[in-house]
């Protein structure tokens, strides 16, 4: 076998996927693009896929790369002589409850902010464009003209053969046996012929984790972590049915079921809400193009209610059963990037269903990620960095997998909580709070108090699009903060130890704040890329002269300390991850000062703990640190305690606390008091291809500093002028709720979408946040257009303002 001993990539895997990033990469002008697949391409899931094209995801850029799939399988059959079979019939979603129907409403809403095609269905409409559906039960629809079905395979046989004319050399039947590590890079790999006859090793530059339901093993091998689980995915096929012509694919959630024409036959696949994992003991050496046993008491609920909702099901022979696997993430989002604990191993895996019409988009994404250096735009969503450590664990990867399967059909409802592999992480405050009513969700495996119930109050969520059963709890909570004083939990938060002599220097060159500062100061900051883009939104505490405390949210403390990491050249610094090591308790309102002079000795006031400040203090009969800033707009304090002495730290001021009112509250009030600030929020309001000047934080950054990253980007937009600006709006009606995607209509057009949302109780309406172009405009001419949110399909009008909503000076918090 002839194999190069030199490249400058090996991807490993050749499924679609894989063939999607040889082929992007060659067509960049890449050289040395090598591909190995351990058997014949397309033979692990790729095959076996049923090749639905859906544009509409659950952000604009994730859409952004699944309409690329769709307009990149169109014309490779021109390019490489291998047809997709691309059909664009469109696709039909239906209803069949009032909430599924208010959500499909709201996805069509999306979509028109996204530019995608949509229009709402009643349910005749929804017959008219499916005329086989039995309307029982139907309350409404959505159709999607530019959604269709392709050939799975033929789209990857396309892709390769597309890598092969562009100079990629693309191997079958040789499977990548070990992975040669130096430190935090990769330096070959070793190779080995599926028959024996063969091995060596090529060295290489990277590599690219493209190996599917086998990509958790390859990414132990090359050192990193790489969190999915097979599942078993299931679907029948029809005998040929006469008479029956093309039509769109049919998805019905709430049954769990797709239907897909095909050949005049009916392929109904289930996504079903308890699953069965798959491979826990390994996949099989030998498994190319395989079948997994049948399991017909497992599908037969779904094919039961399918013979309901399509009577010619019911008459119809089955020429198939078919059971086969596909891997699944924790969160059911894709892997894509450059891995965390590594500086070339690449990932492109655990595609949960969708890798056929995602597998183009990730390809050209990652491929503009490796050529540059730098992510194209925002793909928070789906970087591998945003996953823990402790979720490449198998028994947990084997419980979340029983779930995730199932949500891509299920209910996607706001603040919707996964049920499997909980309490893996808590704060030291857990039992504490548990003891008072908590109500726990999940956020990097960290157990949180989203809301307290009430005595005698069910503690648990019933989810719904209208106000859930803690909208009151909250509207409590909420009021506690703005008129008293409330507590909660924030030990989760990321906390990044930065030490060294060359400390100041390095974060002066990372991060866009000044952080020679004294002992003590507090500064508020943004890590930017060259782009100015904001890669992290933190807060950074000196604690020394060589000594400074980066917290960061709880979902992005690896990310960022991978960032510093990688930016740490020759700067004499350590990072430390030192989370776990202390509890963090937040206590704001008005009453704040009162609670904490009661509870300590030390001085509280302005001048000797003005805000933006930290100090030593005792606490009770222990010792913690309190850092006087703010994430809702009010006089408080956040409290650092080891958690050595956390348990008594919540006692003490629990119990004093009494006395001046003090409420416990919880994360989902944290965020609707910030929102009525008009605080932005990472990885929503704040991504890495959102300008910190267009976001409205040019306070935070210091221009004065000779040089940091991003700093030419920000004198470049300074000259320039914004093209976006950050607006807050308010809906004038009570009533509706938002969350985030919708639109944004500025004097009658859409012009963008809301990047967040909650309910802003002390203001009286629900609240969002969003970008709206504003090229060669002032603040006042923005600020003059009437503004509407489209919620649903219905619009609604909005106040709009470039200042904080609530105590747009910033007093209360500085009181």
């Amino acid at each position: 076998m002839t194999l190069p001993a030199q490249a400058r990539v090996v991807i490993i895997g050749g499924g679609v996927v894989g063939c999607s990033v040889a082929y992007h990469l060659a067509k960049r002008g890449w050289s040395d693009v090598v591909l190995l697949e351990r058997k014949q391409l397309t033979s692990g899931t790729t095959w076996h896929a049923a090749g639905l094209i859906g544009q509409l995801r659950a952000s604009q850029n994730m859409t952004r790369l699944a309409r690329y799939s769709a307009e990149l399988y169109l014309g490779l059959e021109d390019e490489t002589g291998v047809a997709t079979g691309l059909r664009q019939g469109g696709s039909v979603s239906v209803a069949l409850t009032d909430e599924r129907r208010e959500e499909l409403f709201r996805q069509a809403a999306m979509a028109r902010a996204f530019g995608v095609p949509v229009e709402e269905l009643s349910p005749q409409e929804v017959k008219e464009r499916y005329e086989h559906i039995n309307l029982d039960g139907v309350t409404g629809g959505v159709w999607l003209p530019t959604d269709g079905q392709a050939d799975p395979a033929n789209i990857a046989l396309a892709l390769a053969k597309g890598a092969r004319q562009n100079g990629a050399l693309v191997k079958e039947r040789v499977k990548v046996t070990g992975i040669a590590r130096e430190g935090r890079r990769v330096t070959g790999v070793d190779w080995a012929a599926d028959d024996g006859s063969d091995q060596g090793h090529i060295a290489c530059e990277m590599i690219v984790n493209c190996a599917g339901m086998w990509g958790h093993e390859v990414g132990r091998m090359a050192g990193v972590n790489v969190p999915l689980h097979a599942c078993e995915h299931f679907y029948i096929v029809t005998e040929g049915i006469s008479g029956l012509s093309q039509m769109p694919v049919l998805r019905v959630p709430d049954e769990c079921a797709y239907y897909k024409e095909d050949a005049g036959k009916i392929l109904l696949g289930a996504f079903e809400p308890h699953s069965k994992p798959w491979g826990m003991d390994g996949i099989p050496e030998s498994f190319e193009f395989d079948q997994l046993p049948e399991d017909f008491d497992h599908f037969e609920p779904i094919l039961e209610a399918a013979c309901n909702r399509m009577p010619m099901l019911a008459e119809a022979g089955i020429h198939t059963f078919f059971n086969g696997p596909e891997s699944f993430t924790p969160d059911d989002a894709y892997h894509l990037g450059l891995c965390p604990e590594m500086d070339n191993v690449w990932v492109a895996a655990g595609f949960n269903s969708i890798g056929i019409q995602s597998a183009g988009g990730a390809g050209h994404a990652l491929s503009q990620w490796m050529d540059s250096g730098e992510k194209p735009f925002d793909l928070g969503d789906v970087d591998i960095s945003r996953m823990q450590p402790f979720q490449g664990n198998r028994h947990y990867l084997f419980e979340r997998s029983k779930e995730t399967l199932g949500l891509l059909y299920a209910d996607h409802f706001p603040y919707l909580q996964k049920r499997t592999a909980r309490g893996v992480r808590r704060t030291p405050f857990h039992h504490h709070l548990k003891e008072r009513g908590a109500v726990f969700g999940e956020a990097a495996g960290w157990e949180r108090a989203n809301w307290f119930a009430d005595e005698g109050q069910e503690r648990e969520y019933r989810y719904s699009w209208q106000r859930q059963n803690w909208f009151g709890n909250a509207a409590a909570e909420h009021k506690a903060i703005r008129e008293g004083v409330g507590m909660y939990d924030m030990s989760s938060f990321g906390k990044l130890r930065v030490e060294g002599p060359d400390a100041t220097a390095f974060l002066n060159h990372v991060g866009g704040g000044e952080y020679d500062v004294p002992v003590g100061k507090i500064v508020y900051t943004q890590f930017l890329n060259v782009r100015a883009g904001i890669e992290a939104d933190v807060t950074v505490t000196r604690l020394s002269e060589t000594v400074y405390l980066v917290v960061t949210p709880a979902a992005t403390r690896l990310a960022d300390q991978t960032w510093m990491e990688r930016h740490k050249g020759d700067y004499r610094v350590v990072i430390t991850d030192v989370t776990a090591g202390e509890g963090v308790l937040a206590v704001m309102g008005p009453k704040a000062r009162e609670v904490m002079q009661a509870v300590s000795p030390n001085d509280f006031s302005n001048e000797v703990n003005p805000f933006g400040t930290a100090q030593e203090i005792e606490l009770g009969m222990g010792l913690a640190r309190v850092h006087r800033v703010t994430y809702v707009g009010e006089l408080g304090w956040e409290i650092y305690v080891g958690a050595d002495m956390a348990g008594h730290a919540f006692e003490t001021l629990w119990e004093a606390g009494q006395a001046h009112g003090l409420k416990l509250c919880g994360m989902h009030v944290m965020d609707s008091c910030r929102i009525e600030k008009g605080f932005r929020h990472f990885g929503h309001d704040i991504t890495c291809e959102d300008h910190v000047l267009e976001a409205g934080l040019e306070f935070a950054v210091k221009t004065s500093k000779p040089e940091f990253i991003g700093r030419d980007a920000v004198l470049r937009k300074k000259e320039e002028g914004l093209r976006n600006r950050m607006v807050q709006f308010r809906l004038t009606d009570p009533e509706p709720l938002l969350y985030h995607n919708e639109p944004v209509i500025r004097d009658g057009e859409i012009v963008g979408y809301l990047s967040s949302g909650s309910y802003g109780h002390h203001l009286g309406g629900a609240m969002g946040m969003g970008y709206v172009p504003c090229a060669g405009e002032s603040a006042e001419e923005v600020l003059a257009s009437s503004y509407e949110i489209d919620v649903a399909g219905t619009r609604v009008k909005a106040e709009a303002s470039l200042r904080p909503m609530y105590d747009p000076k910033g007093e209360r918090a500085k009181a």
